[in-house]
């Protein structure tokens, strides 16, 4: 079952009520923080549920053996007086203080399993409990807390992985639209990442085992709505999901949002580290260095950022060229296709600049198309994003293509417009995925261009090159536009006179005003 968008909006409106003067991006890594702890208590009491004796008289007997169970099956430790169920007693007997969940998670940090280190270790560091933004003594953060926990405890989700785990990339939606241009670090929208997830696992849903990687994660929505097409998804070690972002509130997010999802820690890669400056780590066979790669490589990163691409001539990700300082665009391209499987397919979202820009970037987009790398361009409306309104494209790439083509496909026309963004609707995003599924002409929307006439145009891939999308105005017929002039003429001759003999009228009886009245009104009539 999922959650309505009724039911949405309410929890939204709540939240919204109970944050009082906390800034969204600040409640944010609290009131995400509370709710996966809920999470990760509720499997904790589905779990103390089912044991003999009880959790609380295991933990009594021998807390040592009880935690190391716990940490066997769970891959973390809530012992007896920390489960979240037990704070909100509290709150209801009135002896709830803000440092029983500080304590909470002091505690659960020191006992995280190995297994469950890279996944779960200092993933509630950004839940600052002295700090004077969710109040200015003890006393006020406890109401803060309070506030937060009344709420998430009201948010009944049946224990569904599934639920708990939509709610929680709605609620992500909601705090990027409202963070505006702060957003873009940790927020892709849904059908710009459904674009990206169909086209790439169209015809290999049902691969036994797939990676998937996402050199600039946020808060891993990408990698989710892509490994939600495969078939396998659900079970351990069929899918695996790597991931980098520098941003380490962005990173915690990260991986809060894959757990609750129901992912296993052992198909969570994911690192807290610059891409560009810290290269995903080699495999190594008999002492021989081999990058890893994936079957699918996707990314929305930062655009136009600027980076350090001092000595980067061999760095064996960038022999394609090195992107200029001022804007790393094609260094992410590049470091996701070197990357990529040999088979593999990968979807990257960038400004329309590097579809045209000279220099560096020119001579990178040459090398690309002259490898055959690029099979589609897709452009798409401006504000579809919270946090730019510039028009955005989505690069298709494969690693080996034996064809030369590149499709266009120009969809920045269609889109369903609301108050303050952009927005595709299903019908726009089905027809983007079956246009690049067809790879046909379409008039005004999509065109397959050759090897010969992308040389023609000096490489450069400029949707309007290569896709018409003007729309002629209706011409005019002379002689009835004369016409129409001539009527016009007409009627204003004789309501002239129609005006000026009412004024001689009115002039020859001033005092009669409902005779006035009557002829004025005739007047506007007319």
């Amino acid at each position: 079952m999922a959650l309505s968008e009724k039911r949405e909006a309410l929890i939204w409106k709540a939240l919204n009520e109970t944050r009082g003067k906390i800034e969204p991006s600040e409640y944010k890594n609290y009131i995400f923080g509370i709710m996966f702890y809920k999470y990760l208590s509720d499997q904790a009491r589905k779990w103390c549920h089912n044991q003999q004796p009880s959790w609380s008289d295991l933990w009594r007997q021998d807390p040592h053996r009880a935690s190391n169970y716990m940490k066997e099956q769970l891959g973390y430790v809530i012992q007896p007086g920390d489960l979240f169920s037990d704070w909100q007693a509290a709150i209801d007997h009135q002896t709830f203080k803000v440092t029983m969940v500080a304590d909470a998670l002091q505690r659960f940090n020191q006992h995280i399993a190995p297994q469950a280190q890279e996944a779960l270790s200092g993933i509630f560091a950004d839940m600052d409990l002295n700090s004077n933004r969710i109040g200015s003594d003890t006393s006020a953060r406890t109401a803060t807390l309070t506030n937060m926990i009344n709420l998430m405890s009201h948010i009944e989700v049946d224990d569904d992985s599934d639920v708990i785990g939509d709610l929680y990339e709605f609620l992500i939606g909601m705090f990027a639209a409202s963070a505006g241009a702060k957003a873009g670090e940790f927020y892709t929208p849904h059908q710009v990442s459904e674009i990206m997830a169909r086209i790439l696992t169209t015809g290999r849903e049902d691969l036994e085992s797939y990676t998937l990687y996402d050199p600039a994660m946020g808060s891993g929505s990408l990698l989710l709505t892509t490994a939600s097409y495969m078939r396998n998804a659900a079970h351990t070690n069929q899918v695996e999901y790597y991931g980098q972002e520098l941003i380490t509130t962005t990173y915690n997010l990260a991986r809060m949002n894959l757990l609750m999802h129901g992912v296993a820690y052992d198909d969570i890669h994911l690192r807290n580290t610059d891409t560009l400056a810290d290269d995903w780590p080699d495999l190594v066979f008999n002492g021989i260095h081999v990058p890893e790669r994936f079957d699918a490589v996707m990314a929305n990163p930062p655009y136009s950022l600027h980076w350090d691409n001092e000595n980067r001539k061999k760095d064996p990700r960038f022999l394609m060229g090195v992107a200029p300082k001022s804007r790393a665009d094609y260094a992410f391209l590049l470091q996701g296709l070197y990357h990529l499987n040999h088979n593999g397919r990968m979807a990257i979202v960038l400004p329309h600049g590097v579809l045209f820009r000279s220099g560096a970037e020119g001579e990178i987009r040459k090398n690309l198309v002259n490898h055959h790398n690029i099979s589609a361009i897709i452009g798409l409306p401006e504000k579809i994003f919270t946090n730019t309104g510039m028009p955005t494209v989505i690069l298709i790439l494969e690693a080996q293509r034996t064809t030369d083509d590149i499709l266009f496909i120009d969809a920045s026309k269609e889109f369903e417009k609301t108050k303050n963004i952009n927005k595709l609707c299903k019908q726009n995003v089905d027809k983007i995925v079956q246009t690049f599924l067809q790879r046909n002409d379409v008039p005004k929307y999509a065109h397959v261009a050759s090897m010969a006439e992308i040389v023609e145009n000096d490489y450069n891939l400029n949707l309007t090159r290569y896709v018409n999308t003007f729309e002629a105005k209706p011409q005019v017929a002379v002689p009835k536009l004369v016409d129409d002039l001539q009527e016009l003429n007409h009627q204003e001759t004789e309501l002239t006179s129609e005006i000026q003999a009412m004024m001689n009228e009115l002039s020859g009886s001033t005092s009669d005003e409902q005779k006035t009245l009557e002829l004025l009104k005739q007047v506007f009539k007319q």
